[in-house]
């Protein structure tokens, strides 16, 4: 049973891990769906992975600009709780609206 246990395999797996982060590593690749010499779809896919300090290192910040991704979101300013009150706030708006018109109708 002892031989079947490997302590340098997950030693291995995180130096390799640690390579790739600190490297980077690019995987691409196109596929093309033809019919009849007609080409009807293509997909190209690139994907990098690396560690955030690579990725700034070559130039790759897009996440600092997106706005679902920074502090540059208009809620990341928000204490906590004021989300949930905002969000309180609107359902009533929303409740009394949809009254109003069920009285009227």
């Amino acid at each position: 049973m002892p031989e079947l246990v490997n302590p340098s395999r997950s030693h291995g797996l995180v130096d390799i891990l640690d390579r790739i982060l600190d490297k980077g590593l690019v995987v691409a690749g196109d596929i093309k769906i033809n019919l009849a010499n007609v080409e009807l779809l293509t997909i190209q896919v690139r994907l990098l992975v690396c560690s955030i300090d690579k990725a700034e290192e070559i130039g790759l910040n897009w996440w600092r600009n997106d706005a679902r991704l920074s502090s540059g979101s208009p809620y990341a300013g928000l204490k906590p709780g004021q989300l949930e009150e905002r969000l309180d706030r609107i359902e009533r708006t929303l409740d009394g609206l949809t009254k109003k018109r069920g009285t009227k109708g």
